[in-house]
């Protein structure tokens, strides 16, 4: 079995997309999930399963769709992959409240960098499948868009390593 995390787009952010995650952890355990659990209330899911990313990927999102009655936007990634993520961190001196991996389905274009808008203080470096993005100060007022990210969903790097480390022990 493959330790996976789940990382849920818009949920439980700004008033918007609530969902308990008691409902996460039930509807991870309906979709077959071993082991499921969840950290923090911004939709992270941690569990075992025998299906490749894909498959996990479509079977929660079908799962949350039929719970919310519209598509959640679902990314996946391995325990070795958040690990991976973390270890890449291309700002380790920063504090990590202050990094953010933006989790995409896909490699970052090359161009992703050049296309964001709004950069007055953030530092973006391109991952495998990630956009890092260090805020000096702060995210509270950034105006920060980075189109290539419209799909993705963002986690701070203490985040990262917790989920990683927690994957790591399923």
């Amino acid at each position: 079995m493959t330790a996976y995390i789940a990382l849920l787009r818009a949920v439980n952010v700004g008033g918007t997309g609530k969902l308990p995650m008691t409902e996460l952890k039930a509807m991870c355990d309906a979709c077959g999930f071993a082991k499921a659990r969840t950290y923090i209330a911004s939709g992270n899911a941690l569990f075992e399963s025998d299906l490749s990313e894909a498959a996990v990927q479509k079977t929660l999102a079908d799962a949350l769709e039929a719970y919310a009655g519209k598509p959640v936007g679902v990314l996946v990634r391995t325990a070795a992959e958040m690990a991976a993520v973390a270890a890449a961190n291309p700002f380790p001196d920063a504090p990590g409240n202050r990094v953010v991996a933006l989790f995409l389905d896909d490699a970052p274009p090359t161009d992703a960098i050049e296309h964001a808008r709004h950069i007055t203080g953030e530092t973006l470096a391109l991952g495998k499948r990630e956009i890092y993005v260090r805020y000096d100060d702060g995210m509270a007022d950034s105006k920060l868009v980075i189109p290539a990210a419209k799909a993705g969903t963002g986690r701070n790097l203490n985040t990262v390593v917790k989920l990683a480390a927690l994957a790591a022990g399923l």
